[in-house]
């Protein structure tokens, strides 16, 4: 356990000012994402619209980043990481502000879109800007790390989502749509504050603009076919996945105040304990990784988390609803920083912002394609039955995707072997 700490303090020690301003800024936007994620399907409750509603907005969100990742990943390797990532961050902030506020459907479908188009520019261009400020040893941990802050962050945003919502209406007298207005409100405050560190990062500009096989389409198909290679492969992976996490991670909210009829304050507490527990897994992958390596580590992972997505799915039991949960999160999520290290490790550079991108907008189309579906399976078979459904779908999607990763990767991570040793 010693080693464990001695390891993670010299690899904090080791990073530079643009990563630590970055991660301050990430732990910032996520916190305020955090109340968002789980209060903001109950605002779209208290104003009257039903579950389809709710479906139609997370489609549409996902749907926005699935469409601009892949632009902006391109625009990313040519301009820069931070000025992406600060255009990014200030409409996302000003779409979550607008969205505490409107509430007619057409504005409430609107900002969704717009949440989304720009919270894909931070995503796109967040581990790049990590790969381009760390060497290839410091990656497997620093990814580990940020992901591990980003739930942390969750946790805080969760509780504060959910704490903040009863506060308000219990104790100040405020009205549900009212106390959930000013929690949404706070949440996007706390966004905007990410803008403070994301000015002061230093980029330093490159060399891939001009030479780049992403600064044009023969090139690129013509100089990193390998690179696209896996990039093709890693989009697949991305999307099997997406579709089983677009079906139960967007309602997980629901699925426990539908199920068990429970506070919005318990909710918010215990989705908060399923990104602990996910921060705990991320800082543990590493030595997952030294033991098994990066493909065995993933799937083993994945596969791992299964029993207790089932587990969740089909008890009437809170305390085991809730364990399944926090232990199907951590696990099936502490494999997502080994995924980025390796596709990092093996694209080209001009080519990462690419390749972050096309995984990331995979992943969001499976969310815009599936979240109306889980919605209409819940409303059709209520809430034990939709849920336990939808939940069984997503097992079977997880299993695919983790077969598919394992048979697929391990052949490739061979010939990349082979061609080094060449």
């Amino acid at each position: 356990m010693g080693m464990f700490f001695r390891e993670w303090n010299q690899q904090l020690k080791s990073y530079n000012r643009n990563v630590r301003l970055f991660l301050l800024a990430s732990v910032l936007a996520n916190i305020g994402m955090g109340i968002f994620m789980v209060i903001y399907n109950y605002y779209i409750r208290e104003l009257g619209f039903n579950e389809h509603m709710n479906g139609r907005v997370i489609a549409m969100q996902a749907m926005a980043s699935a469409i601009a990742l892949l632009p902006a990943g391109l625009i990313s390797d040519k301009v820069g990481r931070k000025k992406i990532i600060l255009i990014g961050a200030i409409f996302a902030a000003t779409s979550l502000l607008l969205r505490a506020i409107f509430i007619g459907e057409h504005a409430l479908i609107i900002t969704a879109f717009a949440t989304g188009l720009f919270m894909a520019f931070i995503q796109v261009s967040s581990i790049p800007l990590l790969a381009e400020n760390s060497t290839e040893k410091e990656r497997v941990h620093l990814f580990s790390f940020n992901f591990a802050l980003i739930m942390v962050a969750n946790v805080i945003g969760n509780a504060l989502g959910g704490t903040l919502t009863d506060l308000f209406h219990l104790v100040f007298s405020l009205t549900m749509l009212e106390s959930v207005r000013v929690t949404l409100l706070i949440g996007a405050v706390i966004f905007f504050n990410a803008l403070i560190p994301i000015f002061k990062i230093n980029e330093q500009q490159k060399k891939r603009v001009q030479k780049t096989g992403a600064s044009s389409i023969g090139k690129l198909f013509t100089e990193h076919r390998s690179s696209l290679k896996w990039i093709g492969l890693f989009a697949v992976a991305n999307l099997l996945i997406g579709f089983g996490s677009g079906l139960v991670i967007p309602y997980l909210n629901l699925y426990f105040s539908d199920r068990f009829e429970i506070s919005t304050s318990l909710v918010g507490i215990i989705l908060s304990l399923g990104q602990a527990m996910t921060a705990i897994a991320f800082m543990i992958g590493p030595s997952v990784v030294k033991r098994v390596g990066e493909v065995k580590a993933v799937v083993m992972l994945q596969l791992a988390s299964l029993p207790f997505l089932l587990i969740t799915a089909y008890t009437e039991t809170l305390w085991l609803a809730v364990v399944g949960f926090l232990f199907r999160q951590a696990l099936m999520n502490a494999g997502n920083p080994i995924q980025i290290a390796l596709i990092m490790r093996v694209v080209d550079d001009s080519m990462k912002g690419l390749a972050n991108s096309a995984g990331q907008m995979v992943f969001q189309l499976g969310w815009a394609i599936m979240g109306p579906v889980s919605t209409s399976i819940v409303v059709v078979y209520g809430a034990y039955y939709g849920y336990a459904y939808v939940f069984t779908i997503t097992a079977v999607l997880y299993v695919i995707g983790s077969t598919y990763f394992y048979f697929v990767f391990r052949k490739i991570g061979k010939e990349e072997a082979v061609k080094k040793i060449a």
